[in-house]
C-alpha cells in the first residue's frame, strides 16, 4: 500500500515540478513569437454584457497555447520514469513506472493526439489568416470530425481489444448493454465531453476545475487497483497544477484547444477505464453545466428569441451580474471539489 501511495504521488510531484521549471522557457518563446491571437474574432453576441465581460485586449496580447505546459510536463515525466527504470533497475524504479500497455498507454495516446490536434488549431489561430481562423463554424466542424476519428479509434480499441460492451450503472448489480453501439456511445461521450472546453474563458478557471477532476480519477482509479491509471491521473493533474501556477490572474498564457482538446478527451477514455461513465457528469459537473449553459442560451434564442442567461457561458452570466472574475473562479474550483468528493463516493459505494 505504501509503495502504491509513493507511486501516485512521487510522479505528480516531479511533473509539477518539471512543468514549474519548463514554463519560464517556454513562455519565453511564447512571447518572443507572439503566439496570441491576432484579429478577435467576431462573436454573434454583440450585447451590452458581452462586451462588458469580454477581455479582447488579453485575447490580443496573451499566449494562446499554454497547453503545452501540461502535455509536455507529462511526457517528459512518464519517459523520465520509464527511461529510470530501464537504466537504474531495481524494485523501486520498477515499481516507480506507470507506464503499461492495459492502463496508461491508450490515455497517454489519447493526451498527445488530441494535443497535436488542438495545437495545429491553435497555430491557425494565430496566424489568423483564411477561412478556417476566420470562420468559427468551419473550425468547429474540422475539430469535431477529428474528434470522431479518435473516438472511433479508442472506442473500437475499447470494444475489440478490452472487450467492453456495457457501462455500469450506479448502486446497481446490473449493466447497461450497448453491444456494438459501444462505440458510437464512446465517440458520443468524447465530444460531450469536449464541448466543456468552453469553461476556459476566465484566468484560472479551467485549470482548478480540471485538475480537481483529474484527481478525483486518481482516487477512484487507486481504490480499483488500477495504480498505473492513478499515477497517470495524479501526473495530469500536476502538470495542471504548473499551468495553474502561472495562469491565475494576471495569466501569463490561455490553455487554448492544444490544452482542453487534450484534457476533456483524455477524461473522457478515464471515464471508460475506470467505468464510471455514467457517473462522470456529478464528477466533472462544473464542465456540464458551462456546457449546458450554452445549449441552453442557443435553444431559448432560436426557439424563443429570447436569452435565459445574460452572456453564456455560465461564468460569463455571473460577471455581467457583477461578480468578479476571481470570485466566479474560487466559486467554481469550491463546486468542483464538492462534486468531485460526491462522484468519488458513488463510483467507489456504488
Amino acid at each position: 500500500m505504501t509503495l502504491d501511495i509513493i507511486k501516485v504521488f512521487f510522479p505528480t510531484a516531479i511533473c509539477f515540478f518539471i512543468g514549474i521549471a519548463i514554463t519560464p522557457i517556454l513562455t519565453h518563446y511564447f512571447y518572443k513569437y507572439r503566439l496570441w491571437k491576432k484579429k478577435s474574432r467576431s462573436s454573434d453576441d454583440k450585447s451590452t454584457s458581452f462586451k462588458q465581460v469580454h477581455n479582447e485586449n488579453g485575447e490580443l496580447s496573451t499566449p494562446r497555447v499554454g497547453g503545452v505546459i501540461i502535455w509536455i510536463s507529462v511526457a517528459l515525466t512518464l519517459f523520465v520514469v520509464f527511461l529510470v527504470s530501464i537504466f537504474l533497475p531495481s524494485d523501486l524504479t520498477r515499481k516507480l513506472n506507470f507506464l503499461s500497455r492495459n492502463q496508461t498507454i491508450l490515455p497517454f495516446f489519447t493526451l498527445i493526439f488530441a494535443a497535436l490536434v488542438g495545437l495545429v488549431d491553435d497555430a491557425l489561430q494565430i496566424a489568423g489568416k483564411g477561412s478556417y481562423a476566420l470562420d468559427s463554424i468551419v473550425y468547429r466542424k474540422v475539430k469535431i470530425v477529428a474528434l470522431i476519428v479518435l473516438g472511433s479509434l479508442v472506442g473500437w480499441w475499447f470494444y475489440s481489444k478490452l472487450g467492453m460492451t456495457s457501462l455500469a450503472i450506479p448502486f446497481s448489480d446490473t449493466r447497461l448493454e450497448l453491444g456494438l453501439f459501444f462505440i458510437p456511445a464512446f465517440i458520443t461521450v468524447m465530444l460531450a465531453t469536449f464541448s466543456g472546453s468552453v469553461i476556459d474563458g476566465i484566468d484560472g478557471l479551467s485549470g482548478g476545475v480540471l485538475a480537481t477532476i483529474f484527481s478525483a480519477y486518481a482516487v477512484i482509479a487507486f481504490f480499483q487497483n488500477q495504480i498505473d491509471l492513478a499515477a497517470f491521473s495524479g501526473v495530469v493533474s500536476g502538470g495542471i497544477l504548473a499551468f495553474l501556477w502561472f495562469n491565475i490572474p494576471p495569466a501569463r498564457f490561455y490553455m487554448g484547444e492544444t490544452g482542453m482538446l487534450a484534457l476533456t478527451v483524455t477524461l473522457a477514455t478515464l471515464a471508460f477505464l475506470t467505468d464510471t461513465v455514467l457517473v462522470l457528469p456529478i464528477i466533472a459537473f462544473p464542465l456540464v453545466a458551462t456546457s449546458a449553459s450554452v445549449i441552453i442560451q442557443m435553444t431559448s434564442k432560436r426557439l424563443r428569441g429570447k436569452r435565459v442567461f445574460l452572456v453564456a457561458p455560465l461564468h460569463h452570466h455571473f460577471e455581467a451580474l457583477g461578480w468578479p472574475s476571481h470570485k466566479v473562479t474560487m466559486r467554481y474550483w469550491i463546486i468542483s471539489v464538492i462534486f468531485a468528493i460526491i462522484g468519488i463516493v458513488i463510483a467507489l459505494a456504488g
